[in-house]
């Protein structure tokens, strides 16, 4: 079983370096795309989306609003001539302002599953509650990921994930060697403080790395290493909200689509609540430097 994963994590990491340093930025945004929309598949599984017809509405309720997403600019220069009101390209940043939604949400969430997690794995949402949970994570997570290599470049995307991946590692060997007192119990049995405290450490190693070969003043380092630690802490409850959906579900991966790792939303659950964060934070970061 630990070959297989091995294999699978080795392709799985060559095909996204090589999509985030090789891909234009419209055809990397068709790849992550193409990744969020598997998982979307997934998740109709785990919310109980049984029919064809659901799933497959489902899977256009996220395809058109990323077209949109996408092809922002040109939208609003069609209407900017359309309407001759070259005042609407004004407009073009306010999709900047979506990210308030996400990163609220996945705080909130990091309290409920912190604090009442019993509660949560009780709790019996509607399917179409449950539904559009799913499409709202989904969509905030690819618009601010494929937004992050439009406006920051290929290495902060790089960055980010070496992060993620970076965390993960220490969680898991960290959790394995000193693991004792349990995270979350009632969700993820398997996760402890320790695994967590671990994957911290990493956030911070890595932030000190990065800023050591950018050589950031000491403010800059500062911003990042505060970022890149948050940035990790709302991956691992991202972990946990997944788990907690599987949980409720009765299944222990989202999918098998994966040897050895399971399905999709199981290698990118921690990706898609840090995403939207990670770039918030880039963007308070970029404002403290450029103002």
């Amino acid at each position: 079983m630990l070959l297989p994963r091995i294999l699978t994590a080795l392709v799985l990491v060559a095909v996204a370096v090589s999509a985030v340093f090789l891909l234009p930025i419209h055809y990397f945004a068709l790849f992550i795309g193409l990744i969020v929309l598997l998982g979307a598949w997934e998740w109709t599984a785990l919310v109980g989306i049984d029919k064809l017809p659901a799933k497959l509405g489902f899977i256009v309720a996220l395809i058109v609003p990323m077209l949109g997403i996408q092809f922002w600019t040109v939208l609003l220069e069609i209407l900017a001539q359309a309407l001759e009101w070259p005042g609407v390209k004004e407009y073009s940043g306010v999709l900047e302002w979506l990210v308030i939604g996400p990163v609220l949400f996945w705080v909130v969430m990091m309290l409920l599953i912190r604090r009442v997690p019993d509660q949560l794995l009780e709790l019996d949402l509607k399917r179409k509650y449950k539904a559009f949970t799913g499409w709202f994570v989904l969509l905030s997570a690819w618009m601010f990921l494929t937004k992050l290599r439009a406006y920051y470049g290929s290495e902060m995307v790089m960055y980010f994930l070496i992060l993620i991946w970076a965390a993960d590692i220490a969680a898991y060997f960290s959790g394995k060697k000193f693991g004792k007192e349990k995270l979350c119990e009632p969700i993820s049995p398997g996760k402890t403080l320790q695994g967590m405290y671990g994957a911290l450490c990493a956030g911070l190693l890595c932030a000190v790395v990065l800023s050591l070969i950018y050589g950031f003043p000491f403010m800059i380092a500062t911003d990042f290493t505060l970022l890149s630690v948050l940035t990790v802490l709302v991956s691992i409850y991202g972990d946990l909200f997944f788990s907690l959906v599987k949980r409720q579900k009765g299944v222990k991966d989202s999918g098998a689509l994966l040897p050895g790792h399971g399905g999709v939303l199981d290698r990118i659950d921690s990706i898609i609540a840090a995403a939207p964060f990670y770039y918030a934070g880039i963007i308070l970061i970029g404002r403290s430097v450029f103002s």
